[in-house]
């Protein structure tokens, strides 16, 4: 019989609710045992049977083997070291904290307990993310020269989560989602040589930042990473150059806006419409190719099964601290880029 593994979730936002309570629900490996929240019981909703409490250490009892950070950013760093302290084992929500020395003192204390911390960088399993990697590892478009990805969306209004909109290190659009978007290209094409943001604050009163676009030099590659919130009509999702051809992907992975619709991750929950597949543009040995290419059927649940695997058969971790350390390093010199409006060496 498999070990279960029980398990403590600090906070019940968003994340809690779309991204980690519905694959743990369904996989019997898992069983949510308690929920740190600090008015309501909003996640009896959808676990019935557990234990709401109001004190993040009440988390940290005998019984809990796993304890999900999913809290305001500014919160993660702290919370991460308790736990790791208490001898829990720890996923934490990006970014796993607000400076490169914060995370990689929490890379240091795991090592020095034999704790698994994990940076939920959930993205990696993202169909696009994956499509992108299969078409570079066979080598379908030559040698890579351009690679352009945007989260881009529209809200006329700023975020309505006042935390993120308070101006202080580790809010704004950088923190969210840009991290995202480097952990991508840090995990496909390694670290760069330089790079180059542009950091902006769109809407009106703006403290946070709304909008930026980072530019990443490697020896015969460039890749720009955008994102803004105000983009009515899109740009591709996906746009990748190389030498013999391009591939687009015009709509981002499906698997978010599922899952916050309350779809269960069962079944075929992943597959894209064919309306949403990538196109893919390019002479392979003298034969010009251009159609549509099926998505890779990507499932969060990728990460939880490496989770698992790590703490109950001492597998590596897919997503270390180590590798979010040199991706927190790569986020300060976009800050220290924008500020001073130069390309910064890295």
């Amino acid at each position: 019989m498999k070990p279960i593994i029980n398990v403590a979730i600090a906070g019940f936002g968003m994340s809690a609710q779309v991204f980690h309570v519905p694959f743990l629900l369904i996989d019997p490996r898992f069983k949510i045992k308690k929920v740190f929240e600090r008015s309501g019981e909003k996640s009896k909703q959808k676990i019935p049977d557990v234990e709401v409490v109001r004190d993040f250490a009440e988390l940290l009892t005998d019984e809990i083997d796993l304890v999900i950070i999913t809290t305001p950013n500014l919160t993660h760093y702290p919370l991460a070291k308790q736990a790791i302290q208490a001898g829990k084992h720890v996923i934490v929500e990006k970014p796993v904290s607000v400076t490169t020395e914060q995370v990689a003192e929490l890379g240091q204390l795991a090592g020095e307990t034999g704790i698994i911390v994990s940076p939920y960088q959930n993205r990696r399993w993202d169909s696009g993310f994956q499509a992108v990697k299969n078409i570079i590892a066979n080598n379908l478009i030559g040698d890579i020269v351009d690679y352009q990805v945007r989260y881009d969306r529209y809200s006329a209004n700023k975020n309505p989560k006042a935390w993120k909109e308070t101006g202080e290190k580790g809010t704004g659009l950088v923190y969210d989602l840009g991290v995202h978007l480097l952990d991508h290209a840090v995990d496909t094409f390694g670290m760069p040589q330089a790079l180059f943001a542009d950091i902006r604050y769109q809407h009106e009163g703006a403290v946070s930042d709304d909008n930026f676009q980072i530019y990443l030099y490697y020896p015969q590659l460039k890749v720009e990473l955008a994102a803004s919130k105000y983009v009515r009509e899109k740009a591709p999702h996906l746009a990748l150059h190389g030498r013999h051809g391009s591939y687009l992907k015009q709509t981002m992975d499906i698997q978010e806006s599922r899952l916050a619709q309350g779809i269960a991750p069962c079944g075929n929950w992943n597959l894209e419409d064919e309306a949403d597949w990538g196109i893919l543009n390019t002479d392979l040995n003298g034969i010009h190719f251009r159609g549509k290419i099926e998505s890779p059927a990507m499932s969060y649940a990728a990460y939880y099964d490496n989770i698992y695997a790590a703490i109950t058969a001492n597998a590596p971790l897919i997503v270390t601290i180590a590798q979010v350390t040199k991706v927190m390093a790569l986020l300060e010199k976009c800050f220290e880029s924008a500020t001073l409006r130069k390309v910064v060496e890295v």
